[in-house]
């Protein structure tokens, strides 16, 4: 099969909204190479195969998060809040964008969604392996075990407090 895309690259338009890894229907559209409305109209045609855990529209709150947060100024002055897609989703696309560049593209997409599934996995073990072992060895490595834990379950970042006059 022909890469059409790197893996890097759909990794990189992945995000974790509302606890799923989803994509914005603006990526999906560049990586088709369609208009995003060209998209959003198919999938309104087809609306039937895409339930809320396929599709959903950001809010507006997600929506200027996702912008500040990722420093996204691309996906400014749009008239409407964006879809996000998950992988099944994503899969569904597929049949409705009925070409060959869409059916290499979403293989390509479920890839990566594997890979990142795979990673966390991964990851999920790592952290049960290290709880374990902190059961299992005595006080002289609590300190090693808390640094580590702390550097696996990394807290949201807070808002800083502004300095200088308000």
């Amino acid at each position: 099969m022909m890469k059409l895309i790197s893996i890097a690259k759909i990794k990189n338009k992945i995000f974790q909204i509302r606890g799923r890894k989803v994509m914005l229907d603006k990526d999906l559209a560049d990586l088709y190479k369609v208009q995003t409305g060209v998209l959003i109209q198919a999938v309104k045609r087809n609306i039937g195969r895409f339930p809320d855990d396929f599709m959903f529209r950001l809010s507006k709150q997600e929506f200027a998060n996702l912008r500040s947060h990722f420093v996204i100024s691309s996906l400014g002055g749009r008239r409407y809040l964006p879809y996000a897609f998950t992988a099944q989703g994503i899969a569904m696309l597929s049949s409705i964008l009925n070409s060959k560049r869409a059916i290499g593209v979403n293989i390509q997409f479920i890839c990566a969604f594997v890979n990142l599934r795979r990673i966390s996995l991964t990851y999920i073990g790592l952290k049960r392996k290290i709880e374990a072992m902190e059961e299992k060895y005595d006080t002289q490595f609590k300190i090693v075990f808390k640094a580590i834990k702390k550097l696996l379950d990394p807290k949201p970042v807070e808002k800083k407090r502004r300095i200088g006059f308000r």
